[in-house]
């Protein structure tokens, strides 16, 4: 088990993201990920995960905007920093690591550059200290022949290879906190491992912060040590992984769960949840995912669902609901 310092590296509090003034994209999110911790934050697509990691590093594209709320980041509070703090905890605190690599990649500049390039901006390196440590990271990440592919260009290099550049250059700086927003999606499933063992082995030897982003619980499993589910912007629960897993208390979890487990129907159908997840700018009262779920369709709960929106509700499990059906 990982032994976590006090201090949170990332502290959210609060937090609400809107396009514009009005329509509210994710709103109260509140969220901690500790010194050496990995935090997974799942949930279907459209469910608010990358606009919220997004705004942790202030690179939402407008009208997107933090309209509430405060982020910290190794104690500094980055919600109202300059431009120039920004920059700096940009370059020496946060790494990220993007769905797809080979999109982010400067396709006219050659790798071992833009892996040096924070090194330049942030640590006063030279071109030549910068390209050199490039090469050593490259190493790490675990590419062959590193000096070679250090001038290559992103064209040159497979899916995996360019994933593992993205996260050599996430590294250069050696932040605190690593945000990865689907980093395996797009690789197949011997690449994939091989890219969650990279991550877990630098999370190790560098007690890094992970913030990982995924719809993938089988990778939540192999890597979290807690889960934050998020349902059409907000926070609908929060736990252990191992209790998550075991004991889903709100009713999304345990969809999500029976969904990835991919248990077959009688008529050989994956299991799946009825219904999609609301527009932001659709207003729905009481719980966002009332209309698809089972218990708000009970007498006893259903009222209440579709007219109060739940508080949060600490269980025996150690989890952290927000669901009317849920007892403490």
């Amino acid at each position: 088990m990982t032994t976590l310092d006090e201090a949170p590296c990332l502290k959210v509090e609060n937090l609400d993201i809107s396009i514009g003034d009005a329509i509210a994209v994710a709103r109260g999110i509140n969220l901690e990920v500790r010194r050496g911790e990995t935090v997974a934050l799942v949930g279907e697509s459209g469910s608010g995960k990358t606009v919220t990691a997004l705004s942790l590093i202030d690179l939402l594209p407008p009208p997107l905007r933090v309209t509430r709320g405060t982020i910290t980041i190794c104690g500094e509070t980055i919600t109202e920093a300059t431009p120039d703090a920004l920059n700096h905890v940009r370059g020496n605190r946060v790494g990220m690591v993007f769905q797809q690599p080979s999109s982010m990649l400067d396709p006219s500049c050659r790798v071992g550059r833009q892996v040096g390039e924070a090194l330049q901006l942030h640590k006063g390196a030279s071109r030549g200290e910068a390209f050199e440590r490039a090469v050593e990271l490259l190493r790490e990440v675990g590419i062959p022949e590193a000096p070679r592919r250090a001038r290559s260009f992103a064209h040159q290099l497979s899916g995996g290879m360019a994933q593992r550049v993205m996260i050599a250059a996430a590294l250069s700086s050696d932040p605190d906190l690593l945000i990865a927003d689907e980093p395996t999606t797009a690789l197949d499933v011997t690449v994939q491992a091989q890219i969650l063992g990279l991550l877990e082995r630098e999370r190790r030897q560098r007690t890094l912060s992970i913030l990982l982003i995924t719809h993938d619980l089988s990778i939540v499993s192999a890597m979290a040590d807690r889960v934050v589910v998020m349902y059409a912007g907000g926070i609908v629960e929060e736990g252990p992984v191992e209790t998550i897993m075991r004991a889903p208390q709100h009713p999304y979890t345990k969809a999500l769960i029976d969904c990835s487990l991919m248990r077959e129907a009688g008529s050989g159908d994956l299991e799946s949840i009825p219904g999609t997840i609301p527009p932001p700018n659709r207003s729905i009262p009481g719980c966002r995912f009332h209309p698809r779920c089972p218990h708000a369709l009970a007498r006893r709960t259903g009222s209440v669902c579709a007219s109060s929106e739940p508080e949060a509700t600490r269980t025996a499990e150690g989890h952290l609901v927000h669901c009317w059906a849920v007892e403490p």
